[in-house]
């Protein structure tokens, strides 16, 4: 392994490589060091869903806007296939209609426009006892198990040097430990995913991070084709985008009524579509220090029954299923400086697709600064 490098990145997780290719654009000789043979982990793990809107206001959303033109940019050249543009977001009650309405009629709905539930069920496979629906135009998404690792080897074909199943073990300024040998690099970014505990545990520990699981699953094609990516009421509930919107508290007790359970799952459905028709499916949210590996049957059927009653999909038949863990915190992201010539960079939000490359751009910009 070479000994000196401009930037050294550890974790080559979608944080990682959103930081690899900004530091390949400044012009640095760049170095990933990643601890598995290839990405295992939660940027594998998840819809591919590039979300924009219902991002919290400001950076979050910011970033999200920025990353979905990287991705757009940086798709073709790397092999990358969009396979789905924009959202609907389907409103099965009428609170959750009036949110949506006032959501769009904010500054974060440009570019949306609302559905009647007619329009909503003629787009495609939607019911049509819908309330109606949002349709966002600033989506888009991809198959992460296959972008993430077409996105390394394209980054790796532009002159950025990895190293796999090569650990850190240890940072001070200037210099890198693994199990591989030691590493000099005038700049060290450490991009740790769901590692909380092996470098700079105090800042998570300080920050208030801990662990979250999700249930995922993968549903036989349908056999229509989904105006785009489709979510619904809870999703205003977990969206950070949508707390300001008047008619929310409403939605929430009546929500507290009706899906209690669901609520107390942290399920949120999203439903995505593979370039076989298949659709991708989540999800819930458990917190813990250590999550445990397990799937419980009855989070998944209440997940399949609220994709059943938002697409007229009454028997889904699941072909797929698996856990995602995620960092999460108070904030949807952070980075700060634990030693000169050192970053420490969290996506804290479950947000890493949809924000990593414009956190990265942020990243190299307070780096300029405070040179």
């Amino acid at each position: 392994m070479q000994d000196r490098y401009d930037c050294a990145i550890v974790g080559a997780g979608i944080v990682g490589l959103a930081h690899a290719l900004a530091a390949s654009r400044a012009g640095l000789r760049t170095l990933v060091l990643e601890r598995e043979a290839r990405a295992v982990g939660a940027s594998i793990r998840n819809f591919g869903f590039v979300t924009v809107t219902g991002q919290e206001a400001g950076d979050c959303w910011r970033r999200a806007r920025r990353a979905r033109d990287i991705w757009a940019a940086l798709a073709p050249q790397a092999g990358i296939e969009i396979l789905q543009r924009g959202l609907v977001f389907a409103a099965r009650r009428p609170e959750a209609l009036a949110c949506l309405e006032e959501f769009a009629a904010g500054p974060m709905g440009e570019g949306c426009r609302m559905l009647s539930a007619r329009e909503a069920a003629a787009a495609g496979a939607l019911r049509p006892d819908l309330a109606g629906a949002l349709h966002s135009p600033h989506e888009l998404r991809v198959e992460s198990r296959d972008a993430v690792p077409r996105l390394a080897a394209w980054l790796e074909a532009q002159g950025v040097a990895f190293r796999r199943l090569t650990a850190v073990t240890g940072v001070e300024p200037g210099r890198l430990h693994s199990t591989a040998g030691t590493v000099a690099a005038d700049r060290i970014i450490v991009c740790p995913g769901t590692d909380l505990r092996t470098l700079f545990p105090q800042s998570f520990t300080r920050r208030g991070v801990t662990l979250c699981k999700l249930h995922m699953l993968r549903v036989a094609a349908p056999g229509v084709a989904l105006p785009g990516a489709v979510m619904s009421d809870l999703g205003l509930m977990r969206y950070l985008g949508y707390r300001d919107c008047p008619s929310l508290p409403r939605l929430a007790a009546r929500l507290r009524a009706e899906q209690g359970a669901e609520l107390a799952d942290g399920i949120h459905l999203i439903a995505v579509q593979g370039a076989d028709g298949s659709l991708v499916v989540g999800d819930s949210h458990h917190y813990s220090d250590s999550p445990d590996p397990f799937q419980p049957g009855a989070v998944d059927d209440l997940i399949l029954r609220e994709l059943s009653a938002v697409l007229d999909l009454p028997r889904p038949e699941v072909l797929e299923r698996w856990v995602g863990v995620y960092p999460s915190g108070p904030d949807t992201a952070f980075f700060e400086s634990p030693m000169p010539g050192v970053m420490l960079v969290s996506v804290t939000s479950g947000t890493g697709a949809s924000t990593a490359f414009g956190l990265a751009e942020d990243v190299f910009a307070a780096w300029e600064s405070m040179a």
